[in-house]
């Protein structure tokens, strides 16, 4: 059967002949870069997902996560995968050479995560969440906290999550109530539940970082009262070792639709133990933090349908190739063999139609990263705003549409499966 994962022509198209990728390498941040080096980091990518990333993907499914009140079990071949990923370096594809990241793109970036995608998104999504943690901590993280926690995210040793929705809440931040009380050293201790938590709790790497949003007492009501903060899973002694759990504690899993390989938590901070945590930036100026870096979030999230959808078509138009049923039209003899029923008009109109969303997803996406890529190394304001404004209409749609087409794709494929074919049988 044809692979599902993401066409490298249908990329090398849209990099090279719609967003001509390599002019991005006259501008300094990438001018280490070449066309040669962007198709080496997507044909090592192409055959690592083939390898270690697609083999599992029913599999964790199947098997997903599972929780027996004191450890979250998750099938090997998660961690292997990961492991092959941080090894080759993916997970800090985007950060700083200076911070021993490949400094690619962000369009390299996308077009690298939806190969990942679509060969496995339940795995892919614990680096997704890890290599935005790190870049958040990159961007606005203390040097001290920067030269602790970010090598080993950069390295995958160390996961990463956001902790921002809380079981009363739901995705109005405005109304979350963990709170974060100032210690004499400077620390904070934080008390309070979050729900929803992807990645929050597993044994695929030696720590976790959680980003937690909180309220210091005293701060203003609403999102302004709103801090960042760095809340590991196990404390770290001075020396970077490993030590004590930090307070905070799994206590269930959530089953969601969709990506059931990708654990999902509710979190519990401080109920058994001090849940102790150092503050990301300013008193109050969490939400800034994460808003930051939400266009980048936003667009992720739209590369995961768009991939989704891909992967979904391709084993769509697999599955029309290879399906017998029907005879071709104006055939009068009942002996003659059946035809695929790629042959029949109204699935060949399907499948038009899934091939039309799932690629304008995919260049959508990234358009959206290579807007990305011109505003952050733009040479003067004026263009940094103008950039600016146009990522702030495009970013939702990237958001939003893949989602709403990837699943009429997803429609279409199960109508044609047995309605289309049934009516080619009765022309």
């Amino acid at each position: 059967m044809a692979t599902p994962i993401v066409n490298r022509r249908d990329l090398s198209f849209l990099l090279d002949e719609v967003l001509a990728v390599e002019a991005l390498t006259r501008r300094p941040r990438f001018a280490e870069h070449s066309r040669s080096t962007f198709d080496t980091v997507l044909d090592t990518a192409e055959r690592l997902a083939q390898a270690e990333f697609a083999p599992h993907n029913r599999r964790s499914d199947q098997e997903e996560p599972r929780w027996d009140g004191r450890a979250v079990t998750i099938i090997p071949d998660v961690k292997a995968a990961l492991d092959a990923f941080s090894a080759a370096g993916f997970m800090a594809m985007r950060a700083d050479l200076d911070d021993g990241g490949m400094q690619l793109p962000e369009t390299i970036v996308q077009a690298v995560m939806a190969v990942f995608m679509s060969a496995n998104i339940a795995t892919t999504a614990y680096a997704m969440l890890t290599q935005a943690a790190a870049n958040l901590v990159a961007t606005f993280a203390a040097p001290e906290q920067r030269a602790l926690w970010l090598p080993k995210m950069l390295e995958g040793r160390v996961f990463g999550t956001m902790a921002l929705t809380e079981p009363q809440a739901g995705s109005s931040l405005a109304d979350i109530r963990t709170s974060a009380v100032r210690q004499a050293d400077g620390s904070y201790l934080l008390s309070g539940s979050k729900m929803w938590i992807s990645g929050g709790e597993h044994e695929l790497s030696e720590n976790i970082v959680h980003l937690v949003l909180a309220r210091v007492p005293g701060g203003p009501p609403g999102v302004k009262g709103i801090s960042l903060f760095i809340v590991p899973r196990k404390r770290v002694a001075a020396d970077g070792s490993v030590g004590a759990p930090n307070g905070v504690r799994c206590i269930g899993l959530n089953h969601k639709m969709g990506w059931r390989g990708t654990v999902n938590t509710a979190l519990n901070f401080g109920a058994d133990a001090e849940a102790r945590g150092e503050l990301v930036g300013r008193e109050h100026a969490g939400l800034a933090c994460m808003f930051h870096l939400m266009n980048e979030a936003r667009i992720g999230v739209g590369m995961c349908a768009a991939a989704l959808g891909y992967a979904g078509y391709r084993h769509a138009l697999e599955y029309a190739r290879t399906r017998p049923q029907g005879r071709a039209l104006g055939e009068r003899d009942a002996a003659s063999p059946p035809v695929p029923i790629l042959r029949h008009a109204d699935v060949r109109r399907m499948l038009l139609a899934q091939k039309a969303w799932v690629e304008g997803a995919l260049a959508l996406t990234l358009y959206c990263a290579r807007l990305l890529d011109e505003q952050r190394t733009a040479a003067d304001a004026n263009t940094t705003r103008e950039l600016g404004g146009l990522l702030d209409l495009l970013t939702p749609i990237a958001k939003s549409w893949p989602s709403e087409y990837a699943s009429r794709r997803t429609s279409l494929q199960f109508r044609y499966s047995a309605a289309a074919a049934t009516r080619a049988t009765t022309r």
